[in-house]
């Protein structure tokens, strides 16, 4: 069976791994994070895995999403990360101060966007990200912005946005370079800074989305967007 992608993201398909039987597709997004985290950017010791995968406590109580190419090759990984045994997110361990008025919202509606990897051969243009988005100082023009998406990134948001739909949850943290925040913004993923830059993976400051306000801006900017990330991906023979 051949997958074929669609809409937005022609050349790439996003796939929700089981657990428990997508043992090939959880293994290869956990040799990617290696290959990315502990070789290429060295945020991570490598001599401290026994094996070329990188994983830690968090991937128990995740949601784990993947991109894969037209040729079946995982290029792109993802994991929503729920609360952990004292309510919290992994994000609030390194970005301790937020912003006096902002409220943490219930942790039970909230997950955080975490270990977000592009394989390095499908980052090529200057100013790629490791989400695979090229930061741009300025707002593409309108007849640009779906010629340049991120179909990558796209196909896994897709994913991890019908998987929060599925189960209640409504807000989606992460830790992000503000130029990356912006560049996302153009493509109708609006993230609301919520505290100071601090050194988590690199320098970074946290953010947070509220998906009823990201399908209202949708909406208005740009409603076949949002209507197909709400159609579920189709598989062809």
């Amino acid at each position: 069976m051949a997958a074929e992608g669609d809409g937005f993201a022609p050349y790439f398909v996003g796939r929700r791994i089981n657990t428990q039987t997508d043992q090939a597709l959880l293994r290869g997004s956990f040799e990617l994070r290696y290959a990315v985290y502990c070789l290429e950017c060295k945020y991570l010791a490598a001599e401290a895995y026994a094996q070329p995968v990188e994983t830690d406590e968090q991937d128990a109580f995740s949601a784990h999403f993947c991109s894969i190419n037209l040729n079946g090759e995982l290029i792109g990984c993802v994991r929503l990360v729920g609360q952990d045994a004292a309510g919290k997110f992994p994000f609030q361990y390194h970005c301790s101060s937020l912003n006096p008025d902002f409220d943490l919202p219930d942790p039970a509606e909230s997950g955080e966007v975490s270990r977000l990897i592009v394989r390095r051969d499908y980052r090529r243009r200057r100013g790629d990200t490791l989400a695979g988005v090229t930061v741009a100082s300025e707002t593409p023009a309108e007849g640009e912005r779906r010629a340049s998406s991120p179909q990558i990134l796209l196909s896994m948001y897709r994913q991890m946005y019908q998987h929060s739909l599925e189960t209640g949850v409504r807000y989606w943290y992460t830790a992000m370079e503000p130029s990356l925040a912006r560049s996302l913004h153009f493509f109708g993923f609006s993230f609301k800074q919520i505290g100071p830059p601090a050194e988590y993976y690199g320098t970074v400051a946290p953010y947070m989305a509220d998906l009823r306000e990201l399908e209202k801006d949708l909406a208005a900017s740009s409603p076949e967007l949002l209507e197909w990330m709400r159609t579920p991906e189709s598989v062809v023979n």
